[in-house]
């Protein structure tokens, strides 16, 4: 008996140490399919451990899915592979410079910038569809030089010294849900150090901060405006002076950063405003009140871009990107996009406004007197000069 029960646990110790040798094995295979569709630039033992550490992961298939720092903006599309014929998203890295077809950054209403999701899915579709957003709005890491994170994405932009391009962007974002906060720690560190081998590759002298000690936790529940001190602040100073009316009574803000290049605040209005709105509203626009209470919120957002990012600002236009030059205003209710420019420290600076497109009409009337509150706050804040703000033209009526 005793020697059956050796026996059984010999064979149990080996079946044990061939499923760890496995493991180990697969591991390092997938370690290097992850390093070579990334390119080379990636981490692929740190990327890994996403997801409380997956022993097999396998690139995309896909036309987009593999990375070449030849053929930019590009990235690379990483799913883990928990079974046979079983996978499900891990990570992408992506990678942008200011010198790319495509522009760096997009602002406007398009359907892959809309900040809450779900609307046409009935049954994931909340009852207030403005009380949490799909994602937080990008927070500056430490001063805000070295990039911005969210709540599954963190971006490290380097401006090269070369000039050619001027500047890149990294992006590495978890494709699942619930990211855990080891999780951004470990996209942080995937973005810094694809960042700076990308910059080497493509001959980018730039230098680039540690990752912050701290990242935290980043908020996507809307507040009212009154609670907001960071990048919202001057939407709640500027209620103070005016009443509200039509305009957004929620804020999601994200903290400020004294070198951010990217600064964002989001604004929509709840349920209970638009209900409120609607009998004031006539034909096409009571329309619009009865949608945002569905599948397609009233929103807006303003963002600035400073320095080397104002290189590459663009919004959908009829048939292909318009780009956003520094040092002029314009804009329009056709795009929903309005922009100002400014100098910063002797840098460009562009100050953006998006407003979603069953909301635009409603508030347009508003806008002119908003937009200046923004771009007169952050201005204030940053130091800025040599303002230039779009014409009271652009704010009519197409």
């Amino acid at each position: 008996m005793l020697c059956i029960a050796a026996a059984l646990g010999i064979g149990a110790s080996l079946w044990a140490y061939w499923l760890t040798y496995t493991d180990v094995r697969d591991r390092a295979t997938s370690e290097d399919q992850v390093a070579e569709a990334c390119a080379g630039i990636v981490d692929a033992e740190a990327a890994m451990d996403l997801r409380g550490g997956v022993v097999r992961a396998s690139p995309g298939s896909g036309d987009n899915d593999e990375l070449r720092l030849d053929a930019l903006p590009g990235s690379c599309q990483i799913y883990r592979v928990p079974g046979p014929g079983k996978s499900d998203g891990l990570f992408s890295l992506i990678v942008r410079t200011s010198a790319d077809d495509a522009p760096m950054n997009v602002v406007g209403d398009e359907t892959w910038l809309e900040p809450f999701g779900h609307r046409e899915d009935r049954e994931f579709r909340p009852d207030d569809v403005t009380r949490r957003a799909d994602h937080a709005e990008p927070r500056p890491l430490g001063d805000g030089a070295l990039g911005h994170y969210s709540d599954d994405s963190v971006t490290v932009r380097a401006d090269c010294a070369s000039g050619n391009p001027a500047s890149l962007q990294v992006t590495a974002r978890a494709d699942y849900d619930d990211v855990s906060d080891e999780d951004r720690r470990i996209l942080a560190e995937l973005a810094r150090g694809s960042a700076a081998q990308a910059a080497s590759r493509l001959k980018c002298d730039s230098q680039l901060s540690r990752i912050p000690m701290q990242l935290k936790t980043p908020e996507r529940e809307l507040r009212a405006p009154k609670a907001a001190n960071a990048s919202c602040a001057w939407y709640g100073r500027h209620l103070d002076e005016s009443r509200r009316g039509r305009l957004p009574d929620r804020m999601l803000e994200a903290p400020t950063g004294a070198m951010s290049t990217t600064e964002t605040c989001l604004l929509a209005a709840s349920p209970t405003s638009v209900r409120e709105i609607a009998p004031h509203l006539s034909g096409s626009q009571r329309e619009y009140a009865d949608r945002a209470l569905t599948h397609s919120p009233w929103w807006m957002r303003t963002a600035s871009f400073f320095g080397a990012e104002t290189e590459s600002v663009a919004f959908e236009g009829l048939d292909d990107y318009e780009y956003v030059k520094a040092g002029t205003a314009g804009g329009g209710a056709g795009p929903g996009v309005w922009w100002a420019s400014s100098a910063c420290d002797g840098r460009p600076a562009v100050h953006t406004l998006t407003v979603s497109y069953t909301y635009d009409d409603v508030v347009l009337d508003r806008l002119p007197a908003l937009f200046r509150a923004y771009v007169e706050g952050i201005t204030e804040r940053r130091g800025c000069t040599d303002v230039e703000f779009p014409a009271p033209s652009a704010f009519e009526a197409d």
